[in-house]
């Protein structure tokens, strides 16, 4: 049998089933899910976590980038692909060959697109970008109706989509938010007023699946909600979510040592007293970042355990000496839960001044996923 890596990242698919359930829920029927799964899936693993996600009633899957798009298809994904961070002319010929729907976001995309539309033979269809507020992708709104002139122009592209995005994510600023509301609508107004009708119309990411049923229109694009964490502690009671992901390792080397021990690099720890440190397989090369050195904590034995000295490249160390009964190869957690306590993702990211979405993307490609179906939701 292969050895596995001591470090591991247990993946919960029926959390995230009961997280997309919930998504389906709230909206109804009426409205079309594009499960978004960029960026390995917020760390989870973007191919199983896609075929999961296809297995509930989603109507696509969203990703940044061409290559994550390629990705899926490769992996036998024959489901709608929007890829929402656009492309670069080189990656246009992939695009169309392995029928993925680009988000046009600048005029330049949709001549790239013209160009090479004869290896298709189908329609070419596209979503549109509106920058409401963002200031990152998107067309502004004197540039809507000339974009859309050029379009119609060619007879072999067609608009599936206008969509746009928050500038604030968890949508506490609610002037901002009503003003993104209006220029979307106006831009949507614009384009009807040149007879042309747009299937889908969305903007709503997982605040606004929350919080602002207005902004649902024809189509929600959850992303952190499905892996179990809210947009905002405002929002954290709206919804029973289950995290998906535990990182855990295990102990590879117990040390009792003096009191006036330097631990770690640079010695910025010293021991006050005899101490117990436990020496885990895990570092910034797996995500867990330098910052938790002399502040960090991890769960053995159903129990805190701080980060003494820094945090090494593939090591961690944790003052284990109030822990009577840990062993060697005993199991410590870093996200998630073990016995009574619980280090959650939100919590990490509060103490490092981050969000979680940061905590869960870092967990690098070193470090497996194991995936598991755990105890059915009641």
């Amino acid at each position: 049998m292969t050895p596995r890596h001591p470090t591991i990242a247990e993946i919960d698919l029926t959390a995230f089933r009961h997280n997309l359930r919930l998504v389906r829920q709230r909206i109804g029927p009426r409205c079309a899910l594009l499960a978004v799964v960029k960026a390995n899936a917020y760390g989870h693993g973007m191919i199983p976590i896609s075929k999961a996600a296809l297995s509930e009633t989603v109507q696509g899957l969203g990703v940044a980038f061409v290559e994550e798009g390629l990705q899926l298809r490769r992996a036998g994904v024959t489901q709608p692909i929007l890829v929402m961070a656009g492309f670069l002319p080189e990656e246009t010929e992939a695009l169309l060959e392995y029928g993925l729907t680009p988000v046009i976001s600048h005029p330049d995309q949709l001549d790239w697109l013209r160009q090479k539309t004869e290896i298709t033979t189908r329609p070419v269809g596209i979503h549109v970008k509106i920058d409401t507020g963002m200031g990152r992708l998107g067309l502004l709104e004197k540039e809507i109706a000339p974009f859309i002139e050029r379009a119609r122009a060619s007879k072999r592209i067609e608009i599936l989509g206008l969509m746009s995005h928050f500038a604030d994510d968890d949508l506490t600023d609610r002037p901002s938010v009503e003003d993104q509301l209006a220029r979307f609508e106006n831009a949507r107004k614009v384009i009807e007023a040149m007879e042309i009708k747009i299937p889908l119309l969305h903007m709503a990411n997982s605040a606004a699946i929350l919080g602002l049923e207005r902004a649902w229109f024809d189509m929600v694009r959850p992303g952190i909600m499905l892996y179990g964490y809210p947009p905002s502690s405002q929002s954290s009671a709206a919804i029973s979510l289950r995290p998906v992901m535990t990182l855990k390792t295990r102990i590879i080397h117990l040390k009792r040592v003096p009191a006036g021990t330097s631990i770690s690099y640079g010695r910025t720890f010293t021991t006050r007293r005899e101490s117990l440190i436990a020496v885990l397989p895990i570092g910034y090369a797996d995500g867990y970042s330098r910052a938790w050195s002399n502040r960090g904590q991890v769960l053995i034995g159903g129990r805190r355990a701080p980060v003494v000295g820094r945090v090494c490249m593939d090591m961690t160390m944790v003052d284990v000496t109030d822990i009577p009964t840990v062993r060697l190869n005993d199991e410590a957690v870093l996200i998630g839960s073990q016995g009574p306590e619980t280090l959650s993702a939100d919590e990490l990211a509060r103490q490092l001044g981050t969000i979680p979405y940061e905590i869960l993307c870092a967990v690098s490609h070193r470090v497996p996923r194991l995936y598991r179906e755990g105890a059915v939701p009641s």
